[in-house]
């Protein structure tokens, strides 16, 4: 299937590394360009070495708790490469912690990253997208369900899958597709320092493969095609869609 990305322009946070980066690949293997962001440069050069180079991608320092960042963004893909199709609003995990031991701080500053950030860079893409664009969250399977010892995950993204169903509706008689992504268990960095938080990551592992119908962990790859269809046109007419990247982790209907 042509996905028809060929010269589409995206911008994608958490572009260096995680999924981010694994979307970016994979946008970037079927003929789009990327602009980048991230909080290191060194990272992000490395990454956009390896999707292509500056005529491909394009990394961009940029903090998603800034307000300033979603301008800076947006005005870099079009300075760059011409235009802007969509974006892909990535962001790294939130710290683990219990509901009672998590604090105001912990609370706060994840808060303006993961959900106001967020919030911010789909609301001026709203706003700069013409028909045929797209604004796509990476979220987590703590949407549906919550995760034990991610108490802040477990409240925060909720609220974004609300805010991303809601703006759906909102720029969709526009022609501006809203999706959503709910990863679990991808065999990521992130995903393996929550293995190691119990001292036995092999053992967490085990035991979280266990609980996957496919009986083990999703790699990046397979996260990043998911996200390059839902960001494509040949995903046209789907929006407001959360989709569960997690090997059928999930049993809710």
């Amino acid at each position: 299937m042509d996905l028809g990305l060929k010269d589409r322009v995206y911008v994608v946070t958490g572009g260096g590394r995680g999924l981010g980066l694994a979307a970016a690949r994979e946008l970037a293997a079927e003929g789009a360009k990327v602009v980048l962001s991230g909080r290191t440069a060194a990272t992000l050069d490395a990454a956009a070495a390896d999707i292509g180079g500056p005529g491909r991608a394009w990394g961009v320092v940029a903090d998603n708790a800034d307000p300033a960042t979603p301008g800076l963004l947006l005005d870099t893909a079009r300075t760059r490469f011409g235009g802007l199709d969509g974006v892909l609003i990535s962001v790294g995990g939130p710290p683990p912690g219990t509901a009672a031991a998590t604090g105001d701080e912990q609370w706060q500053a994840a808060f303006e990253s993961v959900f106001l950030g967020a919030v911010r860079l789909a609301r001026a893409a709203a706003e700069a997208l013409g028909e045929g664009g797209v604004i796509g969250f990476v979220l987590s399977g703590s949407v549906r369900e919550p995760i034990p010892g991610l108490a802040i995950s477990n409240g925060l993204r909720p609220g974004l899958a609300g805010y991303a169903k809601t703006l759906a509706a909102e720029v969709g008689p526009r022609g501006i597709r809203v999706v959503g992504l709910l990863p679990s268990r991808i065999d990521t960095d992130r995903v393996r320092e929550l293995d190691a938080l119990g001292g036995e990551p092999a053992l967490a592992r085990e035991r979280n493969e266990a609980g996957v119908p496919l009986r083990r962990y999703g790699t990046p790859a397979e996260f990043g095609r998911a996200a390059a269809f839902l960001l494509s046109p040949a995903a046209s007419y789907l929006t407001g869609v959360l989709l569960p990247v997690d090997g059928g982790a999930q049993h809710a209907l």
